[in-house]
């Protein structure tokens, strides 16, 4: 008979439970569009119905591993999310801002 998991992680040692949640928070903290879709609670068919697509448009969106940062935006705020672009560098990160209003509408304006 299968032992439940609280069973199995009562008799693991601190170490390896804190291990164990270490590696659990990584896969949560990286994952595939797809995955991130699912663990949301959200099908292909939900998504594209918010997007204004067709279902096989979000399937081919999800394999692709290059898009334009507009296309992922509208992706992640239809899941409920906010996308943000952030470069990592060794003494530090820093959030590019250049990609803050994406979306917004283009105001023209008339050189003085």
């Amino acid at each position: 008979m299968a032992k439940k998991f609280t069973e199995l992680r009562a008799g693991m040692s601190q170490a390896a439970r804190e291990k164990a949640d270490g590696m659990a928070r990584q896969m949560l903290a990286e994952m595939p569009l797809n995955e991130l879709r699912q663990a949301r609670g959200l099908s292909q068919k939900m998504l594209a119905e918010v997007l204004h697509v067709q279902q096989p448009s979000i399937a081919k969106l999800e394999k692709r591993t290059d898009m334009y940062l507009s296309t992922l935006r509208s992706h992640i705020e239809a899941m409920g999310g906010e996308l943000d672009v952030i470069a990592r560098f060794p003494d530090g990160s820093v959030k590019i801002s250049n990609f803050t209003d994406l979306g917004a509408i283009p105001t023209s304006s008339t050189p003085a």
